[in-house]
């Protein structure tokens, strides 16, 4: 499994691969930290409609998870992969060229 991400991903280095999955993974779990802070703050409270909720969710966590995931990529030295991973996904989305 993890020779196929290294695969295609491009990268050779074992090192690399886990520093990826360890800013994944901290990425992730910060998100969920500051979800529930920012929601607060809004006063979305688990009562409140998905209706309201979903949306709220894509246009503010959405992309602060981006920008940590760019921001936490950069402190373990993985910017370059990490700003490429952005690009691709935005592009695949249709929101860059």
């Amino acid at each position: 499994m993890f020779a196929k991400l290294k695969k295609r991903w491009k990268i050779e280095s074992d090192v690399q691969l886990v520093l990826i999955l360890l800013v994944f993974s901290i990425t992730g779990s910060s998100i969920a930290f500051i979800r529930k802070p920012i929601f607060d703050i809004l006063g979305i409270v688990p009562e409140t409609s998905l209706w309201i909720q979903v949306p709220l969710y894509l246009v503010i966590v959405f992309p602060a998870y981006q920008i940590l995931l760019l921001v936490v990529g950069t402190i373990f030295g993985q910017f370059r992969f990490f700003w490429e991973f952005e690009k691709k996904m935005l592009r695949r989305m249709r929101i860059i060229k």
